[in-house]
This record gives structure tokens, C-alpha cells and sequence, in this order.
């Protein structure tokens, strides 16, 4: 990135939502299961959630800025050790590939109930557009991401708030929700897991926009403002699914559903925003993924031969990737969380 131009507190609260803010967050398929199937319990989650990706996103890009980091490695070696970051390595390498599947799948998912096409199609449109945006560079991505953020803001949170003023919640709901079952055995667990896979999906975004800023007040308000949307639009969410939680929770995009129960034209408009976000997460998937990778490959192969290979993975199903994949790494990222905190009390050069 050149030097010249800096990144601001903007541009890196909104990198940090979008790379967050995927095809499992925005369709409602992630706060769902992680959250909304908790009932009230659900909120305290989504409150612990913020606060972890506000201290962990700062932490990382202070570690990427201290540590002028060119990928992610160097940071989960230098909070967890070498043989335990490099483990961290693997599950985070590994999740940023399946992170990039299931976004891939996730736009199969939208092209399928939104329009009616095959899978095929709208995963194949999905990784060509991701992997064109990832060999432009850091600041392409960076642009990428931010510029198409605050729409998605914009339309979760007017979806959310129409749906629960027309179909507001009830205890009937709050029940239905609760006999979901979640993702995890508990809220504590389930928030705590979610920030952590999260987390671990835009950790290569993060590190790259730490080493190039300098100004440590633009990181601290970065961190603060991407924390803050992400924590909004999580509430947003919750609540606009809770009020209509029995028509919407066996859809692969419970968001699109409540979208089209307002009108066909907010579904249609959704969709796209959707559609985008989906985009952001993947891009930022396959950014982190040639950024680690590309220390001993040539990048473009790397992307090239990363996004095949993740459309061909994308035909496990959006949902099931969700389920199952999301919380496997959920539980890796918690190990990296605990070399940040240590970081903090034994280096804390490093994070302030």
C-alpha cells in the first residue's frame, strides 16, 4: 500500500465490518443460530460478541502495526508461540478457505432463491469477482469492502425495524426460538465462538491494515466504530428474525424471507446488497488466504488455484458449512484469543 495514502478510522471500521459481514451474517443464518436461538440470553451474547471484536480487532491491528506483519503467521506465533501458532496457522489458513467456500455456496444459495437460477451459476460469478478484486491489492480490497458496507447497514437495520414494528415479538417467539437449539450448548460459549471464527476470517484484512497505518488513534477508532456496526447490526438482526422467527428459521436466508414478506421490490434490493456482501467476506477470505500462502507461492496462482478449489467445496450447502464448519474453528480461534490476552498483560509494547 503506498504510504502516501493512509487508511482512516473509515476505511478500517468499514474493511473490518464488511470482511465480517458475509453471506451467513447479513442472511440471518449465523445470528440465528448463534443467537436468536438463545432468546433473551441471545442479547447478553451479542453484547460479549462486540465487546471481543472490539479488544481482539484492536489488538490485532496494534500487533500488525508493531510487528509491520506481511501476513497473519506472524502475529499467532508471536501471541501463541511457535508450536502453538503455528497449529493457530493451520486452522486459520484452513478456515479462510472454507470461510471463502461458504461464501461462494452462500451466493449459490441467493442466485437459487432469489432468482431461480442454478447454484452453479451464482458461485461461479462469486469467485471470478473475488479473485479479480484480490489480485488488484491491498488497497483495492480495502476500497472493495468499505465502499459497499454502510449500504448493508442501511438495509439490515430498515429490514429489522419494519418487521418488528409491523410483527413485534411476543413470548410465543421468544419459546419458538429457544426450542432451535443452537450452535453451541450455551449463549456464553456461542458468543465467545462466534467473534472468534469471525475474527479469524477478517485476521488477514486486519494485520495488512495495521502494518500499513501508523497512527495508532486512527486503529483505536477503527477498532471502536467496526465493533460498533457489527454489534448494531447483530441487534438489528436478532430481533427482526425473533418477531417472525416461526416463518423464517428452516430458510437458508431467513433475512431474504422477511425481506419479501415486507414487498417483492425490498427483496429484490436486498438480495443485491446481499449479493455484495457476500462478496466483501469472500474477498476478504481469499486476501488473508494468498497473503499467508504467497510467502512461498506466486500470488496469483495462489488465488487463482484457492478460488477453484473453494467453488468446487461450495456445493456442500451454505447452511451446513454454517453449522458445522463455523463452530469447529470457533473453537481454534478461542486458543489465539487467549495468546492475545497474554500478549496484553506479559508484552504490552506491542498493543498500545
Amino acid at each position: 500500500m503506498n504510504p502516501k495514502k493512509p487508511l482512516n478510522v473509515f476505511q478500517i471500521a468499514s474493511a473490518y465490518i464488511g470482511t465480517v459481514v458475509g453471506a451467513g451474517f447479513a442472511s440471518g443464518q449465523e445470528v440465528l443460530q448463534f443467537f436468536t436461538a438463545f432468546g433473551l440470553p441471545g442479547l447478553l451474547g451479542i453484547l460479549v460478541s462486540t465487546l471481543l471484536f472490539f479488544f481482539i480487532g484492536y489488538s490485532i491491528l496494534m500487533l500488525g502495526r508493531s510487528l509491520n506483519a506481511q501476513s497473519h503467521l506472524q502475529i499467532v506465533r508471536y501471541t501463541n508461540g511457535a508450536v502453538l501458532g503455528s497449529l493457530i496457522d493451520i486452522v486459520v489458513t484452513v478456515f479462510m478457505f472454507g470461510g471463502l467456500a461458504a461464501m461462494l455456496a452462500g451466493a449459490g444459495a441467493i442466485a437459487r432463491e432469489q432468482f431461480g437460477l442454478p447454484p452453479f451459476w451464482g458461485a461461479l460469478l462469486m469467485a471470478a469477482a473475488a479473485l479479480l478484486t484480490v489480485v488488484s491489492g491491498t488497497h483495492g480490497v480495502v476500497n472493495a469492502i468499505g465502499f459497499i458496507t454502510p449500504f448493508l447497514i442501511v438495509s439490515v437495520l430498515y429490514i429489522s425495524v419494519v418487521s418488528v414494528v409491523s410483527d413485534p415479538v411476543t413470548r410465543s417467539d421468544i419459546g419458538a426460538a429457544e426450542a432451535l437449539g443452537g450452535a453451541t450448548p450455551c449463549w456464553v460459549l456461542s458468543a465467545v465462538n462466534y467473534a472468534a471464527y469471525n475474527i479469524v476470517i477478517s485476521i488477514g484484512v486486519l494485520t495488512a491494515m495495521g502494518a500499513d497505518t501508523a497512527d495508532k488513534r486512527t486503529l483505536f477508532r477503527g477498532a471502536l466504530f467496526g465493533a460498533a456496526g457489527l454489534g448494531t447490526s447483530l441487534a438489528a438482526i436478532y430481533f427482526g428474525m425473533l418477531a417472525d422467527i416461526e416463518a423464517v428459521h428452516a430458510r437458508e436466508i431467513p433475512m431474504l424471507a422477511i425481506a419479501g414478506r415486507i414487498s417483492a421490490a425490498v427483496r429484490a434490493v436486498f438480495a443485491a446488497v446481499l449479493f455484495a456482501e457476500v462478496y466483501t467476506t469472500a474477498v476478504g477470505n481469499l486476501f488473508g488466504l494468498t497473503r499467508r500462502l504467497s510467502i512461498q507461492l506466486p500470488r496469483r496462482a495462489v488465488a487463482a488455484l484457492a478460488s477453484a478449489l473453494a467453488f468446487a467445496v461450495a456445493s456442500f450447502g451454505f447452511s451446513n458449512l454454517v453449522k458445522y464448519l463455523y463452530p469447529a474453528v470457533g473453537y481454534g480461534g478461542m486458543l489465539f484469543f487467549g495468546g492475545v490476552i497474554r500478549v496484553w498483560i506479559k508484552k504490552r509494547g506491542a498493543v498500545r
